[in-house]
C-alpha cells in the first residue's frame, strides 16, 4: 500500500465532512479502504503504516521555557512601574527602599510563575488516558503489542475492563457495553452493536463504535481500527485544547487599565510640575528634578501588588476550607465576577449515582424515596404485600450487582443499574444478600444484547422453582401474557396500561426496566423458555439531582447568575433534571445536532434563553461557552433582568465552566474560570481548570462565589485607601513645589508611610467579611474599572482632606517649635492618624463606620493597629530613625494634634456620607 492511498483512506473515514463517517460505512466497506484483511495486518505492512501515519499517541506542545514565562510576569505595566520606583528610589540613595520594593516585584512574579503551563499539563494528562497495551490480530493470529504501535487497519479485540486503545469501527459485539462518560457525560454504559448506521449521529448515539480512551464494562467485541493518535476523539479534544487560548481575567485586564492609568498620569504629572516649578519656583532645575522624583515615588502605590497578593491568598485560603482549590489565584476573584455558569450534569449537578425513582407495579405508579445508592429510604406509599414481595425478588434474584457499606459510604461493585436495584430491594425492607441465600440460583441466561434481557432460575428450600427476567420493556411486554393484581393473582395483561406507564416514566427522564416471573419445573434455562411470562412491574431509573445542588441553583438565580446545563446525555433526560433542579425554561432542549445547524449569530441570540444543551460534544461545549462570552442576552432565569444590563454594559457574559470529564477540557480552559471535580473528575479536567472542587459539591461553587465578591470588595477597600495617601503626599508636594514652599514630608518619610504604615494598614482589608445582602446583588461587568467615577471621586475628596490635614500639621510644628525637622514630624504622625481613622471609614459604606460594630472591628485590624504603633514609635524616639528620616521626638500637644487630624477626618467623611444617603433616599 502506498503512502498516498493509505494516509488518504485513514483522512477520508474520519476527517472528512464530504465523507460518510466510519458509523454510517457497513465494516466490509472500510475494510476495502483501509485494505484490512479479516486475518489482520501483517507485521511488515503494520510497521510501514506506523512509519507513514506515525504512532498512536497524541503529540506533545511544546512549552515556553521559563524565562519566556518570567518575561511574561515581569512585563506587566503596573509591574514595570514598580521597577522603575526601584531605580528612582536607589538613583535618590534609598537602597532599603529599594531592596524592599524589589522583594515586592520578585514576590509578584514568582507567584505568577507557579501558576504558567496549564494546558501542557492538561495535554499530558489526556496523553495518559490511552491505554498502555492493545489486543490486535496481526500475521493470523493474537498478541498484545503497545498501544502507541496501533495504525489504521489492525483488528482490535476488546474484553471487560480493557480502555479502548484507538478509534474503532465495530463489526461483532457480545453483550458489549462501554464506559463513555469520559467523552460524553453519560452516566449509564452504553450498549453496542455492529450494524451501520442510517444517519450522522451525536458521538453519544454511535452505537457501533468504540473510542479511545472509553472502558469496556461488559462483554467482549472486536473491530477495525479507523482512527488512532490526533484524529481519534480523543486526539481532538486535545487539539482543541491546544487551539484554545485562556481568556485574561478580569481582575488582571483592570489591573493593566489601571497600572497603564496611574503610570500615564504619574508621568504626564511629573513632566507638567517640572516645567511649571521650573517657572513658578524658581528652584535650580537640578534640585527641582530630585523633587519631581520624589514626586513620582510619592504618586507610585508601591504597597498596592502586596495588597493584592494577600487579598487573594486569604481568598484562596478561605475557599481551601470550603472544599476549593483554587489553581490560579486571580481565578479566585473572577468567580465572585460571574454572570454565567456553565455546568455539566453527571456527577456535578448530579450524584453520578444510578437510583430506582418511581416504579409500576400492578395498578400503583408509586415515588421511590432515598438519595444514590444511600440504603435509608422508602415508598411514598405502602404496596400491597403480593405486589411488592415479587417486585423485591425479581430486582434482587436476577442480578449480578453487589452492595458495600464501608466508611458510612455504599460502595457498588457491578453495572450501577443493577446496584441500583439492589438498593430498591434495601429501600423496600428487604436484604438482597438473605433473599439470595433463600432463593439460591440454579441456572442463567446473561444479558444478551440482542434481546435485551436477562434471566435465572431460582429455587427456594420447599422446591418451588420460579424463572426471573428483566430487561427492556418493549423487549419483555413481548413476552409476556399476564400480570398481578393487588392479591398476587394472574390476570390477562393489559398492554396499553404499560405502554402508558413507559410512556409516562421515559417523559420523567427515567430509564425503564421491566420485571417479570414464571414458575418453571425445568433445570436449565434456554431462550426458547422465556414466553408466558408475567409481568410484575416497571421501575424508572435516573441520576439524581444533587439535594444541595438544586438549592445552590435558587441561590446562584438569586444572585443574578444564569444558570446552564451542557450534558451529552439524552434530550428528555437532560430536560428532566433541568427541571428538578429549577432551572428556567427546562423544556426548551437544544441538542447537538440542532447546534450545528445554527450559525455563530443564530447561536448567540437564542443562547441567552436556552438553558439546557443535550448531545453535545466538546465542540459544541467550547462553542456555546465562546457564545455566551460574545452574548448580550444571559437568560430568564430570576434576577437576570440586573445580569443582562451588565452583560449589555460589558459586551458579553463571564462565563464559568464546571466538569469533570476529558470531553468538558477545552471548554474548561476557554471560560473566564473553569472549575473541575476533583473526586470523580479527570485528571485532564483538573489540569485545565482554575479551580477544582474536592467533594465535587455543586454547592461549594455558591461558596466561590461568595468568596470571589468579598475578594473584590476588599481589593477595591485597599485601593480606596492607599490612592488617598499617595495622593495627598503628592498633592502636598506639587502645592509645595509650585508655591516654592518647604517640602512638609521628604520623599525618604512618604517612602517610610508608603512602604510602612500604609501597608500594615491595608493588609488588614484583605481579612474583612463580606457585606450583608452581597448575595442578592447583580455580578459586576467584565469591564468595570476598578478606579470608577465614585471611587475616583472618594480618592479626590479624601487626598484633599489628607492634603490640609498634613499642612495644618506642619504649620502647627513649626508654629510650636521653629523646627522643620519637628514640623514634618509632626505632619508625618498627622498623616499616619489619618490612615488609621480613614481605615475604619473604607471598612463600611459612607455614614456606616461610627457604629459599635464599626468601632469593633477584627483582631487582625487591632494587632495591625498594635504594630503599627511599634513602628511609629521607633520612627519618632529611636535616634537611628530620627537620623535616618530627619525626625524630632513629638510631645503630648504634638501627638494630640495628629490624632486630632484623623478624628476631624472620620468626622467630615461620615457627615458627607450621611448627608449623601439621605439626599439619595429622597
Amino acid at each position: 500500500m502506498t503512502l498516498a492511498r493509505d494516509r488518504k483512506t485513514a483522512d477520508r473515514l474520519v476527517d472528512d465532512p464530504t465523507t460518510m463517517a466510519a458509523s454510517q460505512l457497513a465494516v466490509a466497506e472500510i475494510r476495502a479502504r483501509l485494505q484490512a484483511p479479516e486475518e489482520g495486518l501483517s507485521s511488515s505492512e503494520a510497521a510501514t503504516r506506523l512509519q507513514q501515519l506515525g504512532s498512536n499517541s497524541l503529540p506533545q506542545a511544546r512549552g515556553r521555557s521559563w524565562w519566556q514565562r518570567l518575561w511574561a510576569q515581569i512585563s506587566n505595566l503596573l509591574i514595570l512601574v514598580l521597577l522603575s520606583a526601584v531605580v528612582i528610589t536607589a538613583l535618590l540613595g534609598h537602597t532599603l527602599d529599594s531592596v524592599v520594593i524589589l522583594a515586592v516585584v520578585i514576590s509578584q512574579a514568582l507567584i505568577g510563575l507557579v501558576q504558567e503551563g496549564r494546558a501542557e499539563q492538561a495535554l499530558a494528562a489526556i496523553r495518559h488516558m490511552l491505554a498502555p497495551a492493545a489486543s490486535v490480530i496481526r500475521d493470523g493470529h493474537s498478541q498484545r503489542i503497545a498501544a502507541a504501535d496501533l495504525v489504521p487497519g489492525d483488528t482490535v479485540l476488546l474484553e471487560p475492563g480493557d480502555r479502548v486503545p484507538a478509534d474503532i469501527r465495530l463489526e461483532r459485539c457480545h453483550s458489549l457495553s462501554l464506559d463513555e462518560a469520559i467523552l460524553t457525560g453519560e452516566s449509564l454504559a452504553v450498549e453496542k452493536q455492529p450494524e451501520a448506521l442510517a444517519a450522522a449521529s451525536a458521538l453519544g448515539d454511535q452505537t457501533n463504535m468504540a473510542f479511545s480512551g472509553t472502558l469496556v464494562v461488559r462483554g467482549t467485541g472486536r473491530g477495525v481500527v479507523v482512527a488512532t493518535g490526533s484524529r481519534s476523539e480523543i486526539g481532538r479534544i486535545s487539539g482543541l485544547l491546544q487551539q484554545t487560548t485562556g481568556l485574561q481575567t478580569p481582575l488582571l485586564a483592570q489591573m493593566d487599565r489601571f497600572a497603564r492609568l496611574m503610570a500615564t498620569l504619574v508621568l504626564a504629572g511629573g513632566l507638567l510640575i517640572l516645567l511649571l516649578g521650573h517657572w513658578l519656583s524658581g528652584l535650580p532645575f537640578a534640585d527641582l528634578f530630585i523633587a519631581v522624583v520624589g514626586l513620582t515615588v510619592a504618586a507610585i502605590p508601591e504597597g498596592l501588588p502586596a495588597i493584592l497578593s494577600i487579598t487573594l491568598a486569604v481568598g484562596v485560603r478561605r475557599m481551601a476550607k470550603r472544599q476549593a482549590v483554587v489553581r490560579r489565584m486571580p481565578a479566585i476573584e473572577t468567580i465572585g465576577a460571574v454572570s454565567v455558569i456553565c455546568s455539566d450534569k453527571t456527577g456535578t449537578l448530579t450524584r453520578n449515582e444510578m437510583m430506582v425513582a418511581a416504579l409500576a407495579c400492578g395498578a400503583h405508579y408509586r415515588q421511590v424515596r432515598g438519595d444514590g445508592y444511600a440504603l435509608d429510604g422508602g415508598l411514598d406509599k405502602p404496596l400491597p404485600e403480593a405486589l411488592q414481595t415479587p417486585l423485591m425478588l425479581a430486582a434482587a434474584l436476577c442480578n449480578d450487582a453487589s452492595l458495600q457499606a464501608a466508611e458510612g459510604a455504599v460502595k457498588i461493585h457491578g453495572d450501577p443499574m443493577e446496584a441500583a436495584l439492589q438498593v430498591l430491594v434495601h429501600r423496600l425492607d428487604g436484604d438482597p444478600v438473605r433473599l439470595a441465600q433463600h432463593w439460591p440460583r440454579r441456572d442463567e441466561i446473561p444479558f444478551d444484547a440482542e434481546y435485551r434481557l436477562m434471566a435465572t432460575l431460582n429455587h427456594n428450600h420447599q422446591g418451588r422453582h420460579v424463572l426471573w427476567v428483566k430487561g427492556a420493556p418493549e423487549a419483555l411486554l413481548q413476552r409476556c401474557r399476564q400480570q398481578l393484581d393487588d392479591a398476587g393473582n394472574s390476570v390477562a395483561l393489559q398492554t396499553g396500561y404499560w405502554l402508558e406507564m413507559i410512556e409516562r416514566l421515559a417523559a420523567d427522564g427515567q430509564r425503564v426496566l421491566a420485571l417479570a416471573c414464571k414458575e418453571y419445573s425445568g433445570s436449565e434455562l434456554e431462550m426458547s423458555d422465556l414466553n408466558e411470562l408475567q409481568l410484575i412491574g416497571l421501575v424508572g431509573l435516573m441520576d439524581p439531582p444533587r439535594a444541595e445542588a438544586i438549592v445552590a441553583v435558587a441561590e446562584c438565580h438569586a444572585a443574578g447568575i444564569a444558570v446552564k446545563m451542557i450534558t451529552g446525555d439524552h434530550a428528555l433526560t437532560a430536560s428532566a433534571i433541568a427541571a428538578r433542579l429549577g432551572l428556567s425554561n427546562s423544556g426548551e432542549v437544544l441538542t447537538g445536532k440542532q447546534l450545528d445547524e445554527l450559525d455563530d449569530q443564530a447561536l448567540q441570540d437564542c443562547v441567552g434563553r436556552v438553558n439546557v444543551y443535550a448531545r453535545t460534544s466538546p465542540e459544541h461545549k467550547l462553542r456555546l461557552v465562546q457564545a455566551l462570552q460574545s452574548s448580550t442576552d444571559l437568560g430568564n432565569d430570576r434576577g437576570n433582568d440586573r445580569g443582562n444590563q451588565r452583560a449589555n454594559d460589558q459586551g458579553g457574559a463571564v462565563v464559568a465552566m464546571t466538569g469533570d470529564g476529558v470531553n468538558d477540557a477545552p471548554a474548561l480552559k476557554a471560560a473566564d474560570v473553569g472549575i473541575a471535580m476533583g473526586h470523580k473528575g479527570s485528571q485532564a479536567a483538573r489540569e485545565a481548570s482554575a479551580v477544582v472542587l474536592l467533594d465535587d459539591n455543586f454547592a461549594s461553587l455558591v461558596a466561590a462565589v461568595k468568596e470571589g465578591r468579598t475578594v473584590y470588595q476588599n481589593l477595591k477597600k485597599g485601593i480606596a485607601f492607599m490612592l488617598p495617601i499617595n495622593g495627598g503626599e503628592s498633592i502636598s508636594l506639587v502645592v509645595a513645589l509650585l508655591l516654592g514652599h518647604t517640602l512638609p514630608i521628604s520623599a525618604l518619610q512618604i517612602l517610610w508611610v508608603n512602604m510602612i504604615s500604609s501597608v500594615i494598614l491595608a493588609m488588614t482589608l484583605a481579612f474583612e467579611p463580606a457585606l450583608p445582602g452581597m448575595m442578592q446583588q447583580p455580578p459586576r461587568a467584565r469591564f468595570e474599572p476598578l478606579l470608577s467615577r465614585r471611587l475616583a471621586w472618594q480618592v479626590l475628596k479624601v487626598s484633599l482632606l489628607f492634603l490640609a490635614g498634613i499642612f495644618a500639621a506642619w504649620h502647627w510644628g513649626m508654629a510650636h517649635s521653629g523646627s522643620e525637622a519637628f514640623a514634618s514630624t509632626v505632619a508625618v504622625n498627622a498623616l499616619v492618624a489619618m490612615e488609621l481613622f480613614y481605615l475604619f471609614a473604607v471598612r463600611y459604606p459612607p455614614g456606616q463606620a461610627i457604629s459599635l460594630q464599626g468601632f469593633k472591628g477584627t483582631r487582625v485590624i487591632w494587632a495591625a493597629i498594635a504594630a503599627l504603633i511599634v513602628m511609629q514609635s521607633l520612627f519618632n524616639w529611636l535616634p537611628l530613625f530620627q537620623r535616618t528620616f530627619n525626625s524630632s521626638a513629638p510631645d503630648i500637644a504634638a501627638l494630640l494634634v495628629a490624632a486630632g487630624c484623623g478624628i476631624v477626618l472620620l468626622l467630615i467623611l461620615q457627615l458627607e456620607g450621611w448627608v449623601s444617603r439621605r439626599f439619595q433616599a429622597r
